[in-house]
């Protein structure tokens, strides 16, 4: 039996306390935490052929970091931009550990030796209007469940929503009146934006709650997207989204040339972004709505409206020239590694 070392706990704390009280973390993101700490500490298990309880701080330097994220692509087949995701991962860990550890401060610096990887651009993937048109189109609304599809992707469209906000949505968080509008708790720390109510938007949220909610008052605590499981109104989840889109994306597929081969929740959120964009909306503007923490991120939509003008303009004319928490003191006894998982949160 093995008492859980000061990595371990470390990870604990981070998972378990840091990122989703401190930081307010969703389940996705700690998600992703635990994906790239789970990898580095199992291939630092084989290299140094240890148990997962006798990995250490020490073991990790930067020849090691590198040679696992090198593996990432060359083995298992990521991209430079996944690579660079969990080395982000990595070194938020490393952070918050020299910060509540002082002995971790010269394996950070180890770390932070290591660097990114080089990333060609790419361009924002979205769907065309007609596109979007075609997709929802899919959905039969002459049925309860096709008029909630249905629902759930225009409102994804008008609003520029994130799947997990549009789901997190309640009668009490909508607005009627002379300015219709819905408040949307994003990230990061779950802040509130208030988001205009698009064209006939509202009249299709109307006759929606009509059908869905006709006994909810303004201020109920329902949510406005449900499904009914064992007799009770359930949150829809994202999972239960994201299948219902993809199916209804590959039929208009083969209607629409134009749909994507894999049309997934948030291509909405890409496609209401452009069709602001063109609209003539500022990018301030488009920020705000999207509600994202950096203007930076909302450039790749004008880098990508720029992209398309160019590519359509070599097509007519094809030519060559460019026109926290304190350590845990407390001893757990650890004797496998899912148990240790389970204990530090990486489970």
């Amino acid at each position: 039996m093995e008492t859980m070392n000061s990595l371990f706990s470390l990870v604990r704390s981070y998972l378990n306390h840091y990122l989703p009280h401190e930081r307010k973390c969703g389940k996705n993101t700690i998600r992703s935490y635990k994906k790239a700490l789970n990898l580095l500490f199992d291939f630092a298990k084989a290299r140094k052929n240890v148990p997962l309880a006798k990995v250490t701080f020490e073991m990790i330097d930067r020849n090691l970091l590198s040679e696992f994220l090198d593996s990432l692509e060359n083995q298992r087949g990521c991209s430079p931009k996944t690579r660079n995701h969990r080395l982000s991962c990595i070194r938020a860990f490393y952070a918050y550990a020299a910060e509540n550890d002082m002995t971790v401060i010269t394996h950070f610096e180890e770390v932070l030796k290591v660097d990114y990887a080089k990333v060609s651009e790419k361009l924002v993937e979205h769907m065309s209007e007609d596109a979007v048109k075609a997709v929802i189109a899919e959905a039969d609304t002459s049925t309860r469940k096709g008029l909630r599809d249905m629902f759930l992707m225009l409102f994804l469209f008008k609003t520029g929503a994130r799947i997990e906000e549009a789901l997190n949505i309640k009668l009490r968080d909508i607005q009627f009146g002379k300015t219709p509008s819905v408040t949307l708790f994003g990230k990061p720390n779950n802040k509130a934006r208030m988001v205009p109510l698009r064209e006939n938007t509202t009249d299709h949220l109307k006759n929606y709650i009509r059908m869905f909610h006709p006994n909810e008052g303004v201020y109920s605590d329902a949510y406005l997207f449900y499904t009914v499981r064992g007799g009770f109104q359930k949150r829809m989840t994202e999972d239960n989204a994201r299948d219902f889109i993809r199916k209804y994306g590959a039929s208009a597929r083969k209607v629409c040339p134009e749909v994507p081969e894999n049309v997934h929740p948030h291509l909405f959120r890409h496609s209401c972004a452009m069709s602001l964009y063109r609209s003539g909306f500022h990018l301030t503007l488009i920020s705000e709505w999207l509600g994202h923490a950096q203007f930076e991120t909302t450039l790749i939509y004008a880098h990508a409206d720029t992209e398309i003008k160019r590519k359509a303009i070599e097509k007519a004319i094809p030519i060559d020239t460019p026109l926290g928490q304190h350590i845990d003191t407390e001893r757990y006894k650890v004797d496998d590694d899912q148990l240790l998982r389970e204990l530090c949160g990486l489970a």
